[in-house]
């Protein structure tokens, strides 16, 4: 189902942003990030753009639903494909859940606009969907209260007072949803590939915004694995379908 909305509706922590923002537009990057400035195509006019996208949640959002309803159980496989149409907002894209549980993907207007044709636009429902049926929301949950446990442990060992165990618990928590981040988003370009390829689009194509993106490198406890990994996840996933 296809609604204009506002993410702050979303009321449950969303997953970290995935960082689909292409260079050209300058949005906030992690300190250090080299740009890749290598273009796959001139980007559709509004009227493609806004069509395109409706194309492909309509084409996409049925078979995510089938994979999830096969790949798990006990799991709401309803999915919510959103527009984020506040003002100002970069090219973005990220997957969340409402208070009942029922999946939110959401999309900024700039990241549809950024669009070099339906291929990425599919490419990125597929994986955002795949957030959500892989677990990634509770899993990152599971890591963040365990890093909690474990540093707030840590300080009391240590003698911390009040103040110091909450300051541990935060960084814990921070520590501990970061851990497995970056497996998370290559678990997502995998199953975002079957879904792309079994919605009838190309999911190579698709994967070509990673080489307009600053690539995140492989920093400790960095949230994104490098672009160069996240393509060959991709391809090899591709040449086994």
């Amino acid at each position: 189902m296809l609604r204009k909305t506002f993410c702050a509706m979303v009321t449950m922590a969303a997953l970290a942003a995935c960082d689909v923002t292409p260079v050209q537009r300058g949005p906030a990057q992690p300190t250090g990030a080299v740009p890749q400035t290598q273009v796959s195509g001139p980007t559709l006019s509004a009227q493609q753009a806004a069509r395109s996208f409706v194309q492909v949640v309509r084409a996409v959002e049925p078979v995510a639903e089938r994979e999830c309803r096969t790949r798990t159980q006990g799991v709401n496989c309803d999915f919510n494909i959103v527009v984020d149409d506040r003002p100002g907002q970069p090219p973005n894209a990220f997957q969340t859940l409402d208070r009942n549980g029922r999946p939110i993907v959401a999309f900024t207007l700039a990241l549809i606009a950024d669009a070099r044709n339906a291929d990425e636009l599919a490419f990125v429902l597929g994986h955002e969907t795949a957030h959500h049926i892989a677990g990634h929301i509770d899993r990152q949950q599971q890591n963040a209260v365990a890093g909690a446990v474990i540093f707030a442990g840590l300080a009391t060992l240590t003698g911390g007072d009040a103040s110091a165990v909450r300051s541990a618990q935060r960084l814990g928590a921070q520590v501990g949803a970061r851990t497995y981040s970056k497996a998370f988003e290559l678990e997502a370009d995998e199953l975002g590939t079957i879904i792309t390829k079994r919605a009838g689009y190309d999911p190579l194509r698709g994967a070509a915004f990673f080489t307009r993106i600053p690539d995140p490198g492989d920093k400790f406890l960095g949230t994104h694995p490098p672009n160069s990994d996240r393509i060959d996840v991709v391809r090899r996933t591709a040449a086994g379908l």
